[in-house]
């Protein structure tokens, strides 16, 4: 992150102690990142290590799902914000006792925060899968879960909304892309990298993406707004305006200095869409299936407007994003392609 946006950070939560649970997932690596460029004491609550070896003096080894050592972590860290990132996030559960840590590991934490005097605010992450791809709720609480995760991050809210007394907000990050990122997003550029990528022919496909960069800065701005324009509401954390995956997959490729993405017509997707279900049928993973089209072909679209107010213009733009993600992609090894070496 720049160094005027790690500036902001320190201008708008001086004097603060943050905690991190699930510091070492995706999103938290870049906002432990963040906070410690910024010169603000974080810590990072996982029991997993640290994404990036360079933060493990941030780590405070932490199961939320067991009541004692989530009190443990909040004494010594005596946090005055709470970031809640800790989450099983993967799609194989098939129910939402599977997805432990977003119920058991939830209700902790609404209990610890309740006792422990210091917290001042805590944004909690659910997920965008509370409702399936295309449905757009009518409310916050209007939810339609399609997967045992996103059940589960449903009782994530629910949960968290029957702590009334306490100063809490709700995100639901969408599609979210960068630097440390892991599948299925990952796979995407790698994708495109290896020349693997078809784009449906004549279709604009609009999502509501978000760069990590961008996503780390919305976060910031959840946490430290005045409390009448958060508490207890819920925001979307995207990129606004949304990405057409086409477009999207052309600026990847040319800050890959590949070759465009080719095209092929629908019927001709399904019908390798059709082969790869009968693929995973027989317990190997195929590069497109039925599901995996049709979560391409449907449009993903978030209203923005609330987030974007408190936001105000975001750090990166969508080639600035794609740029420093690739950039980060070849310093990790994850392109050692011919054109790579």
């Amino acid at each position: 992150m720049a160094g005027d946006v790690a500036a902001g950070f320190a201008a708008r939560l001086a004097g603060a102690r943050v905690l991190v649970t699930g510091g070492s997932s995706f999103i938290g690596t870049n906002l432990v990142a963040a906070y410690k460029r910024a010169g603000i004491p974080v810590t990072n609550a996982d029991v997993a290590s640290p994404r990036n070896p360079k933060d493990r003096d941030a780590w405070f080894r932490t199961d939320v799902t067991r009541l004692d050592e989530l009190r443990r972590t909040f004494s010594v860290a005596r946090p005055t914000h709470v970031f809640h990132l800790a989450a099983r996030t993967d799609l194989d559960g098939r129910r939402v006792d599977d997805y432990d840590a977003n119920v058991t590991g939830v209700a902790n934490l609404m209990k610890v925060v309740q006792d422990t005097q210091s917290v001042t605010r805590t944004v909690v992450a659910s997920s965008r899968m509370v409702c399936g791809v295309g449905y757009h709720p009518r409310s916050d609480d209007d939810y339609c879960p399609t997967t045992a995760y996103g059940a589960s991050k449903v009782e994530t809210e629910r949960l968290v909304r029957a702590a009334t007394a306490l100063p809490w907000v709700l995100v639901r990050p969408t599609s979210i892309w960068g630097p440390w990122f892991g599948r299925p997003y990952r796979d995407f550029f790698l994708s495109i990298a290896r020349g693997h990528y078809v784009h449906p022919a004549g279709r604009r496909i609009h999502k509501s993406f978000g760069f990590v960069g961008n996503t780390v800065w919305q976060l910031h701005s959840v946490m430290t707004a005045p409390a009448a324009d958060v508490l207890g509401r819920t925001f979307y954390l995207a990129d606004d305006p949304p990405i057409e995956v086409g477009d999207f997959a052309r600026c990847i490729s040319t800050a890959m200095g590949r070759r465009p993405s080719k095209t092929m017509p629908l019927p001709i997707l399904r019908t390798i869409a059709r082969a790869g279900d009968a693929v995973e049928r027989a317990g190997l993973r195929a590069p497109l299936t039925s599901f995996r089209l049709d979560n391409l072909l449907t449009p993903m679209v978030h209203d923005l407007g609330a987030m974007m107010r408190l936001s105000g213009p975001l750090p990166y733009d969508e080639q600035a994003g794609v740029i420093a993600t690739v950039a980060w992609m070849r310093q990790q090894g994850l392109l050692d392609l011919p054109g790579d070496r």
